[in-house]
């Protein structure tokens, strides 16, 4: 009989510490923290927390936002470097971190292509031309571009920094256009719109999330959009390809990275949970308020997309010698 207890005792052990190796196992069974590279309050911290509270009903683990803002990203990239590549700590990631930096900077200490596990693309937003509604060359597009040829140098245009999307997507027009236009960086996107508004610049290339509620109150008029077919939240307005620039496409673009090395299945199950939640009726309707255009698709269509991309921009950053460092 003490035997007999022996063994059922020793089996309920070993198949207690079965459950628990399982459990431990099972992704995910702990919270999961989402990294942000821009500060809270702004058009991508609001996309990641709706996106993660959508995501964390399903997955039945919390996601924690964690905004690390600064040096153009490179402070959240380095805190999802040294995390573990467990898919407990991702990011959400955008132009900057994916393929600007390794071209603007000398000596950056990752490399996008071999350093990140791709999750999953989330979208872009659009970036438009908009000038204000009394600008003397402002109705057309092609009214800007013969006043800007007849006043070179004279017309300045903001951003919201060097290194920007919005700034690289003016660059590459002015490439295109053969333009002659002044930049002035702001410290982000709220400071530039106030000046362009005052009319201390006259043009810049804004993301339609910051541009939408000034264009339809006739605050802005949008000249054209840098994509290659029109954006749903914009119809009226043409793409510079239609006006003769069919190399004029730009957008800010987002998607979920983690740490090099994570697990297949985790990765899939991050996918499949992204694109599961980018349906979801709530999520539609705050892409559609933001004016961001969704691009569900898997960790391979993403990396995909962010490599030809870097060496699309790689070409226009190189000829217009923006750096920073």
């Amino acid at each position: 009989m003490k035997k007999l207890i022996r063994a059922l005792a020793s089996g309920l052990l070993l198949s207690a510490a079965a459950t628990c190796v399982l459990a431990q196992g099972t992704y995910p069974n702990q919270p999961v923290k989402w990294l942000v590279p821009y500060a809270a309050g702004g058009g991508t911290d609001s996309i990641a927390r709706q996106l993660g509270e959508a995501m964390q009903q399903s997955l039945g683990q919390p996601i924690v936002i964690d905004n690390r803002p600064g040096a153009s990203t490179n402070i959240a990239v380095a805190a999802l470097m040294q995390a573990k590549p467990d898919g407990y700590t991702i990011m959400q990631a955008e132009n900057a971190a994916l393929l600007f930096n390794e071209h603007m900077f000398g000596k950056l200490p990752y490399k996008p292509a071999s350093d990140f596990t791709y999750i999953g693309a989330i979208g872009r937003i659009p970036v438009a031309l908009v000038v204000r509604p009394d600008f003397p060359g402002g109705e057309k597009l092609a009214q800007f571009v013969s006043y800007a040829k007849a006043n070179p140098g004279k017309l300045n245009y903001a951003s919201p920094g060097i290194g920007t999307p919005h700034h690289m997507a003016m660059e590459l027009f002015k490439q295109k256009s053969a333009l002659d236009l002044t930049h002035v960086a702001y410290k982000g996107g709220a400071p530039a719109l106030q000046d362009m508004m005052g009319g201390q610049v006259q043009a810049m290339m804004l993301d339609l999330t910051a541009a939408l509620p000034y264009l339809k109150a006739g605050k802005l008029r949008a000249l054209a959009i840098a994509l290659p077919q029109r954006a749903k939240s914009l119809p009226d307005v043409p793409t510079f390809a239609e006006l003769g620039y069919p190399q004029v496409n730009a957008f800010a673009f987002h998607g979920l990275i983690g740490p090099a090395g994570m697990p297949a299945d985790v990765v899939d199950r991050l996918n499949a949970e992204l694109r599961k939640a980018m349906q979801t009726p709530r999520i539609q309707q705050v892409f559609a308020e933001f004016g961001f255009e969704p691009l569900p698709g898997t960790p391979k269509e993403f990396r995909d997309l962010a490599r030809s991309e870097s060496a699309h921009w790689g070409e226009v950053i190189k000829t217009s010698g923006v750096r920073l460092d």
